[in-house]
């Protein structure tokens, strides 16, 4: 899977800016919407949680990750057809965000990638597969990368504020979001869309 993906990854960041790289013209298409997409969840989610740390403080932000953000990706779903989500390796709350055997195939090559001197905002990853109940999904992912202000609540342990640590402590007992460094792959958003919701 690694050389498959690398090479997608590769095609994958030309598309904007030499046309359809993908095999056909509406996978290029499909491509550009999920795109958007995600940017629209990863900018929403961000402003959301700067205003919330500027206005009651880091601890505070941990409830806009757990509440808000499950509501911008639920209204991208439903806007759209798809399952729009975000994924990662190191999840905060095992109940959300744990990766089917694909993501995590992208997420291990993300990782690949930022170690070769790519920077997380240029990877995408997108692939059209066929699953076990025999219907075609255009999958896609877009990595989130860990940014200085992410390190308050996704940093190390002992580095966190005492007040952000014990919220965390409090409310996620089994966290694993934890230990990053800026620059790191963070996790992903992940979209899912049905080949035939849009006639092909």
């Amino acid at each position: 899977m690694h050389g498959n993906i690398l090479k997608t990854l590769l095609l994958s960041a030309l598309v904007a800016g030499t046309g359809p790289a993908l095999a056909e013209v509406d996978e290029a298409a499909r491509t550009e919407a999920a795109r958007n997409a995600s940017m629209e969840l990863i900018q929403k989610l961000g402003g959301t949680l700067q205003q919330e740390m500027k206005t009651a403080g880091p601890a505070a932000a941990i409830t806009v990750c757990r509440d808000v953000a499950p509501q911008i990706a639920g209204e991208l779903s439903r806007r759209n057809g798809w399952r729009v989500t975000r994924v990662s390796d190191r999840v905060r709350n095992p109940m959300l965000g744990m990766p089917d055997d694909w993501e995590a195939g992208v997420l291990e090559e993300f990782q690949h990638q930022v170690e070769a001197g790519r920077k997380p905002a240029e990877l995408e990853f997108t692939e059209v597969v066929t699953e076990a109940d025999g219907q075609r999904y255009f999958r896609y992912m877009k990595a989130i990368g860990t940014k200085p202000v992410c390190l308050t609540c996704h940093g190390a342990r002992e580095q966190m504020p005492a007040e952000v640590r014990q919220a965390i402590e409090s409310a996620y007992p089994h966290d694993r979001a934890v230990g990053y460094s800026a620059g790191q792959v963070r996790g992903a958003v992940s979209i899912k869309q049905p080949v035939e919701a849009e006639g092909s």
